[in-house]
């Protein structure tokens, strides 16, 4: 079955013929309906506005996004009762983040970063209270290297992705994640809220935000929020290197006005498409 094109707001129907068909499956074609009602991978829904947009009877829009949600597809945001897009269906290439536009363009500076640095470099999106990378390149020439890849998850309050996504997130979204991170470490929370205004503090200042042996003492990290627009959620882009190889000092004088002019180039290039 395909999906196909439609106005706003309805749900691709199923013909009569299809419903004949005995290789159809109605209950698989009813989860699609229900993913393809997010128009956006920051979009939140509930039950009843899903069962609108898919016309189906919202005891049965419950079940579905019970099971979506086991499965890893929808995520259920508690304090709202609604649902977002879950990692399973991004990963699948889903309404925005895995636009195949984005990764193209963003790539080769990436890559150039990289390489003129000797760093890890990354585009990250925002996975619930985690850092998720979409894109990741290594410097070609560099000894030591961070063992991380595309597919990654990193933390959300005391990396560099994760603070450059906090810093560079209106004050409600990112409230919003703050008292969810207190709640989950009420003990370690004073020291990430720490962090997080000093990477506020640093993005006004410095343009970039910092983490240098916060997350793992071995590693040193900056990073710089990405604004694409056209629907696509916020994203970051950062460089990283193991301690022993890249000071502080060295991210700060040489990488950080290279990491800038990288999100410049990747936000114009974008636009200019």
């Amino acid at each position: 079955m395909t999906l196909v094109d439609k106005p706003a707001g309805e749900s691709p129907r199923r013909s009569g013929p299809i419903k004949e068909d005995r290789h159809f499956v109605t209950a698989l074609a009813r989860g699609l309906e229900v993913l393809h009602a997010f128009k956006s991978g920051e979009e939140r829904l509930g039950n009843h506005e899903l069962a609108e947009r898919c016309s189906l009877p919202k005891s049965t829009i419950t079940r579905l996004t019970y099971t979506l949600t086991k499965l890893g597809y929808l995520h259920h945001i508690a304090e709202s009762g609604r649902y977002r897009l879950g990692l399973m269906a991004l990963t699948l290439g889903g309404t925005t983040l895995s636009r195949l536009d984005v990764k193209e363009v963003s790539n080769p500076f990436l890559q150039q970063l990289a390489n003129a640095t000797d760093t890890m470099v990354a585009l990250a999106i925002r996975d619930d209270l985690s850092m998720f990378y979409i894109e990741n390149c290594r410097s070609e020439t560099a000894i030591l290297t961070l063992m991380l890849g595309i597919g990654s998850h990193i933390p959300l309050g005391t990396t560099a992705a994760g603070r450059g996504y906090l810093a560079g997130a209106p004050a409600g979204a990112r409230q919003t994640l703050e008292a969810r991170l207190q709640t989950i470490d009420p003990v370690g929370w004073p020291r990430v809220e720490q962090g997080i205004r000093q990477a506020m503090a640093d993005l006004a200042e410095f343009g970039c935000v910092r983490s240098f042996g916060d997350w793992r003492r071995e590693i040193n990290g900056i990073a710089v929020p990405v604004r694409l627009g056209s629907g696509l959620p916020l994203m970051v882009v950062n460089a990283a290197a193991a301690a022993s190889s890249i000071s502080a000092e060295t991210f700060m004088d040489e990488v950080r006005p290279r990491l800038i002019a990288t999100v410049r180039g990747i936000e114009a290039q974008y636009h200019a498409k």
